[in-house]
């Protein structure tokens, strides 16, 4: 097994879940306050977990929500931001130009902005109206935004039951999916760490992660070309380039949109004959209630990942936080 520091991140998740009662405080004002809608805004990997925040209010909650993407709305702007208007969003240095621009836009279309910037003493840090400072753990941070914001709205009953099962469980729960998921991880890596071109497949709450995977971890770290697509989008195009010695990982869930993968799944041992299925069902959590594995399962696909990104990052002596051109020079 490759070893990893199981401390440090048992630490970060209870850390971030600790994170609660600021959350709450801050989510309770705003909902006293009032409010009109909620935008997650993102770009790159953070516009990813905006896309998972908004798959999971969009079937739960009649809020008005979505999702933007911070350089096509500085660029094109949004009617539905304005005053009332709650702008959700994660940086972790807190200076990339689309983010500070999108709060300039955001601010002066009389939003009001909640940021979670690792970075406390960064730009992004100073400009927002509500900031939380700590790193990692984007999804979970968002997520329990939108859960306050459900509960708030008498959408959530099961709220203090389900965080009670996250704060008991959940770390420890993710580093046992991680250990498990080492050998699979290993061997996963040995067979596709040269793939000229591999196409990631994932649906639901998993769809943003899929999509930051294939992009900002192999595309940005692992320097290996990809293609993300939506489950329910494969079927209108995508299948017809299978054959049976392309790369393709199917990453399926626990949400109402698990369907959608699991009939790519079915599909595919019919064309392909390397294909990869990453089910989250396969890696129990001692304590967590199945009723609530839906909402947690792209944390558990990102534990099965991690494991292996660090056998690609041994197997071709690159570091994963190198890089060629990104924040290299202005462009």
């Amino acid at each position: 097994m490759l070893k990893f520091d199981e401390q440090k991140q048992l630490d970060s998740v209870n850390g971030a879940l600790a994170l609660r009662g600021r959350i709450e405080e801050i989510v309770d004002s705003i909902c006293a306050e009032g409010y009109k809608n909620i935008c997650w805004l993102g770009i790159g990997g953070t516009w990813a977990s905006a896309l998972q925040a908004e798959v999971h209010m969009k079937e739960k909650s009649a809020i008005e929500l979505f999702s933007e993407n911070a350089a096509e709305y500085v660029t094109t702007g949004n009617k539905r931001v304005g005053k009332g208007t709650i702008v959700i969003l994660s940086s972790v240095t807190g200076s990339t130009i689309e983010m500070v621009e999108g709060v300039k836009k955001a601010q002066a279309d009389g939003a009001k902005v909640f940021g979670f910037i690792d970075k406390a003493e960064a730009e992004l840090a100073k400009m927002v109206d509500y900031v939380i400072s700590y790193p990692a753990n984007e999804q979970l941070k968002f997520f329990m935004v939108a859960d306050r914001f459900m509960k708030n709205a008498g959408e959530f009953e099961d709220y203090d039951e389900y965080y009670a099962e996250m704060d008991a469980h959940l770390a420890q729960g993710l580093v046992d999916v991680e250990k498990a998921a080492d050998a699979f991880g290993a061997a996963y890596a040995e067979k596709h760490c040269n793939d000229k071109l591999h196409y990631f497949v994932g649906a639901g709450n998993q769809y943003g992660s899929t999509y930051s995977y294939a992009m900002c971890y192999w595309e940005e770290q692992h320097w290996l070309r990809t293609k993300s697509i939506h489950s329910a989008e494969f079927f209108h195009g995508m299948l017809e380039v299978i054959d049976k010695d392309t790369p393709v990982t199917v990453f399926v869930g626990e949400d109402s949109q698990r369907r959608l993968s699991e009939r790519v799944a079915a599909f595919l041992p019919k064309v392909c004959a390397n294909y990869t299925i990453i089910d989250t069902k396969d890696y129990p959590i001692k304590g967590i209630s199945e009723k609530y594995r839906g909402s947690i399962s792209h944390l558990i696909s990102h534990a099965v990942t991690q494991r292996i990104d660090a056998h690609i990052e041994k197997i071709n002596c690159h570091p994963m936080e190198i890089r060629r051109y990104y924040r290299q020079f202005d462009y």
